[in-house]
């Protein structure tokens, strides 16, 4: 037990520089991904709502072949999902809806790239910078003792220092946890449309199938 005592003594005097260095290169790696997510939304962004009147135009003309185009043309997850299941609309509604299904699930899995590193920094970035907090606490008590109780320009800097820790942990959180929140309800958002989208695409094609029927 006093072995691990001294062991921990002993690290924590090592400093809580590296745990705040540690924190500026997580907080680099974030931005650059908060920047190439945003690039990547810009960038398949559309005017959904004129979409799916394009979409509901065609197929009340039974202009499948329109709609699969006007879906091309659109660089939207929204339509490239619709688009894949309108190629297989000639083997009925459950092909369909199959096709739907498993073409959202890729486009949720491309939309979350990396967001898993996002969120996991903004949980426990502030429990690292709490860990630099303590080593500065540790280093502290331990310019206390050596100067018999008063309160040095050495006790200071490692007070500042466990502060700044804690600082910089939450600095580092709080745009990532932000970042995180905002794209997971864009995804949400995207997905709702798309499966909007989806759905007039099947009713259009058991709207078919009932007509045919009578």
């Amino acid at each position: 037990m006093i072995d691990i005592q001294e062991r921990l003594t002993a690290f924590a005097m090592l400093g809580a520089t590296w745990v705040m260095w540690l924190l500026i290169i997580l907080s680099i790696f974030g931005v650059a991904i908060i920047f190439e997510r945003i690039y990547y939304f810009f960038a398949s962004r559309d005017d959904v709502r004129a979409l799916q009147e394009d979409l509901r135009l065609h197929l009340a003309k039974n202009d499948v072949t329109g709609a699969r185009d006007r879906l091309a043309k659109s660089r939207s997850f929204q339509a490239k999902i619709v688009h894949s299941g309108i190629e297989v609309v000639d083997e009925g509604s459950d092909a369909v809806e199959e096709r739907l299904a498993g073409e959202t699930a890729v486009a949720r899995t491309q939309m979350e790239r990396n967001l898993g590193f996002l969120g996991t920094v903004g949980n426990n970035a502030p429990f690292v910078g709490l860990l630099g907090t303590v080593i500065g606490v540790i280093r502290a008590f331990h310019v206390l003792d050596e100067s018999a109780g008063k309160v040095t320009s050495g006790l200071m800097t490692e007070v500042g220092e466990a502060l700044v820790a804690t600082a910089i942990g939450l600095l580092v959180a709080l745009p990532a946890v932000a970042f995180y929140n905002y794209f997971q309800r864009l995804i949400r958002y995207r997905l709702t449309w798309a499966d909007a989208l989806g759905r007039d695409l099947l009713a259009y094609l058991k709207g078919n199938a009932r007509r045919g029927s009578e």
